[in-house]
């Protein structure tokens, strides 16, 4: 920041601008600033292989390629706990942060990504879920392992015991229930954690990043704080019971398109209308306030499977803005991706919503 500072003061003495222009540049450039060094970056990987199921996965070679990009182009890698810490005190980040973050225990964590984040030196933190490693299935890491990354100083944090698809609620089981379920579930995973590895961080990954204001609210009460996977960057503002995350895998894990993700700075947003992703519907509208920031309103694009989402300002100078698709989308998970350009630098606000259709 000091040596950004110091370009700033020598390009006012090369321009030679007037008073009031020179007040305005130094006003945006405090304000891209600031909005840089409050804001991170998660990335979020599972396996590490090329046998196995491609959606899930990045080869080591191309795992290996986005480190070194990382290491390459000035970004600062640092752990979860840093990140969370920062953010919730309103202390500055470093510039370019980024956190990497494993989701599951695959064994191919320890045997391919393990190493070469060792080598290059980044921390990062693996969520796990306790009953496949408990009950030794092949694809999964030991307790030996874990403790192995544990000792080296990665952080182990909670993915359930048994991955469940947190939204799903028996036929006989009422509201209270269900939650209650869940709760002994994250509970159960968080007490094996430290078990094994002296480890309680309160950090759960949402299964499958589904989640409902219900668990959210489970969550708050437990002290959690949440990670979801939709993608996005992440302030001081973000919503620490569903904070955002890129998954990198399959198409996605092209270093081209993912060397955007990995600078990309957050909206100051708010999802007016609907209050869950929960959707029964296959074209759901929402409604979106977008705070004031450095960026244009007229800018802000929002897209779905790569294509442009129609879009109604019910408020401009507010920046109440409704996404109203003409289009169907199938699947379980689905997202909306809004974006716009930062006029101070090459890079990306972006705000994703997720959507979750459970027929």
């Amino acid at each position: 920041m000091i040596k950004q500072l110091k370009l700033f003061q020598i390009a006012k003495k090369i321009l030679n601008l007037p008073a009031y222009l020179l007040g305005i540049s130094a006003m945006l450039f405090a304000n891209s600033l600031s909005v840089a060094a409050q804001s991170a970056v998660i990335l979020l990987y599972h396996h590490v292989a090329e046998d196995t199921p491609p959606s899930t996965s990045i080869s080591p070679a191309k795992f290996d390629a986005h480190l070194a990009y990382l290491r390459d182009n000035d970004f600062n890698v640092i752990a979860l706990d840093q990140m969370i810490g920062s953010l919730r005190s309103g202390q500055s980040l470093p510039e370019k942060s980024v956190v990497i973050t494993f989701d599951d225990g695959y064994s191919s964590i320890f045997d391919e990504a393990f190493p070469l984040l060792q080598t290059y030196g980044y921390p990062f933190t693996l969520f796990l879920s306790t009953e496949p490693i408990d009950n030794g299935l092949s694809d999964y890491m030991t307790w030996d392992q874990v403790r192995q990354m544990s000792a080296a100083g990665v952080i182990i944090a909670n993915h359930m015991v048994d991955h469940p698809y947190m939204l799903e609620i028996g036929n006989d089981e009422s509201h209270s229930q269900w939650l209650a379920r869940l709760s002994e579930n994250l509970l159960k995973a968080e007490q094996r954690i430290k078990a094994q590895t002296g480890q309680s961080h309160r950090y759960l990954a949402y299964p499958y990043g589904e989640y409902n204001p219900a668990i959210k609210s489970l969550l708050e009460e437990l002290d959690f704080v949440g990670l979801a996977q939709n993608s996005g960057a992440v302030g001081p503002e973000s919503d620490f019971l569903a904070l955002p995350r890129f998954p990198l895998a399959s198409i996605y894990a092209n270093l081209d398109t993912a060397s955007t993700k990995f600078s990309t700075l957050p909206f100051s947003v708010t999802q007016v209308q609907p209050d869950s992703p929960v959707t029964s519907t296959r074209n759901p509208s929402a409604i979106l306030k977008f705070e004031s920031g450095d960026y244009n309103l007229s800018q802000i694009g929002c897209f779905a499977n790569s294509k442009p989402i129609p879009m109604s300002w019910i408020d401009k100078e507010q920046g109440v803005l409704e996404l109203i698709p003409e289009q169907s989308y199938s699947g379980r998970r689905w997202r909306y991706i809004c974006t716009a350009a930062d006029p101070n630098s090459n890079r990306y606000y972006w705000h994703s919503v997720q959507w979750i259709n459970l027929d």
